[in-house]
């Protein structure tokens, strides 16, 4: 973990049920727990993580199977993967750090886990944000040609072990660059490209990513549809980015207010990558809704 990012934080790794979980704590005042997307790590908080330290107590963790976080063996239905025992692993560490109720902030696949959480542990989950996402059983059953287009990598990482982690494997810096080619390098500095790159080359990571998605496409969905009549019940912000496939393919909102019951929030001027990308905006957002 490149520390220079997140200066006064503490790195810890902390040992969940059956994972141990690398996590970064910083600040003082109430707690705000930070989980990335794919195919990043919790580094790409750096531009919001020690601001928010300012007025939070930030935890920022790597889910597991990314980042320096362990890569639990696979089980049955991939459930390894599954977003429930991601939720698990983040809510105990927050146990661990002594928070029983806190906010959580995800973006991308963090969203989702951030969506599995507020369902499975709402006396734990106070506020919630997710950023650039439709809940992923929107997503697979509305999927259209311009999505297909956009997510190709949720259709192709679901593929069956060995295909997607062989045909990628070594191919790290082709892929993440052409994947995070909207970032310029104040949003995306070279050394941090350098950690999103080293991981995704390590052949467990790479793995790790690919039961992500299989978990997303099989039992994910299968706990999504027992869930349908359960919305969420804390206060949720939903942000995304206006050049994005988001904005251009859903109602946002209004999709986000079938699931849950106290929704607000917008479009951002940015793509997908909104945490890195316009930084201030989303700290802005998050500071208004946070402290209300």
């Amino acid at each position: 973990m490149l520390t220079k990012f997140f200066p006064g934080f503490e790195s810890r790794q902390i040992e969940t049920s059956d994972a141990i979980i690398h996590t970064i704590v910083g600040g003082n005042g109430p707690p705000v727990l930070l989980m990335h997307g794919w195919p990043q790590n919790l580094l790409e908080w750096h531009r919001i993580a020690p601001r928010l330290a300012k007025r939070f107590t930030v935890i920022a963790t790597d889910l597991r199977g990314y980042g320096a976080s362990s890569k639990p063996a696979d089980v049955e239905k991939h459930y390894a993967y599954s977003k429930r025992a991601m939720a698990t692993d983040q809510i105990e560490v927050m146990q661990h750090l002594g928070f029983e109720r806190f906010a959580v902030v995800g973006h991308d696949r963090g969203g989702r886990v951030a969506h599995r959480m507020a369902l499975d542990f709402p006396q734990a989950v106070e506020r919630a944000v997710v950023i650039d996402i439709v809940p992923t059983l929107k997503l697979y059953e509305t999927v259209s040609k311009p999505l297909a287009t956009a997510y190709f990598h949720w259709f192709f990482l679901i593929q069956p072990n060995p295909l997607p982690e062989t045909l990628l494997a070594g191919h790290g810096d082709f892929f993440i660059r052409g994947r995070l080619r909207e970032l310029d390098e104040q949003a995306l500095p070279a050394e941090v490209l350098a950690n999103y790159v080293h991981c995704f080359n390590d052949p467990a990571t790479l793995h790790a990513m690919c039961e992500d998605y299989r978990a997303g496409a099989g039992i994910d969905l299968e706990f999504d549809r027992v869930d349908l009549d359960t919305k969420v019940s804390c206060p949720l912000l939903v942000l995304w980015g206006e050049h994005g496939a988001m904005h251009r393919l859903y109602d946002v909102l209004a999709t986000w207010r079938e699931r849950a019951s106290d929704v607000r929030g917008k479009a951002l001027p940015g793509g997908h990558w909104l945490p890195e990308q316009v930084p201030s905006l989303v700290y802005d957002e998050l500071i208004s809704f946070l402290a209300t």
